[in-house]
């Protein structure tokens, strides 16, 4: 680890390290060695991890890329994806809304790989992945999408 940062709240190196188990990690750092700040991680199964960590753990804005070309771009809280974001699978089918817990929870929508959003539109209230109550949710789809939009944009910054 090199380069003490100034100014940025409890990040105290920026560098690089490569875990025993072919994890590598590129970023910030707090003073207990701690992934802390902005940083990428690449995990060993090609899991890809680019935004905001927090005492070690993805929190804040981020994308996450799957090796199966799945993708999460939103909040995260302690390692899941946690508040607004967009999930797309591998197949194209994603949901825009809320999660919980790294759990599709909350207000949202579907939209398949057809691009349709079934009939009747699997808009409204999910849990654990399964529509519950259906509802009109523009705002909330809205704010997902705004959310996405800021990872992607945070992530393209240079560090």
């Amino acid at each position: 680890m090199t380069a003490v940062m100034e100014g940025v709240t409890g990040v105290a190196k920026t560098g690089g390290h490569r875990y025993e188990d072919g994890t590598r990690y590129i970023g910030d750092w707090n003073q207990k060695g701690q992934k802390h700040g902005m940083g990428h991680l690449l995990l060993a199964d090609g899991t890809r991890y680019d935004g905001s960590f927090q005492n070690g753990l993805c929190s804040g804005l981020g994308i996450m890329n799957f090796p199966d070309g799945s993708k999460y771009e939103g909040e995260f809280m302690q390692g899941w994806f946690h508040g607004n974001g967009i999930f797309w699978r591998s197949d194209g089918m994603k949901y825009e809304g809320e999660f919980r817990g790294g759990r599709i929870w909350g207000l949202g929508l579907v939209t398949f790989s057809d691009h349709t959003n079934g009939f009747p539109r699997h808009e409204g209230f999910f849990q654990d992945c399964k529509i519950i109550r259906k509802k009109d949710c523009p705002d909330i789809i809205q704010r997902a999408q705004k959310i996405a939009l800021m990872a992607r944009i945070q992530c393209e910054q240079p560090n």
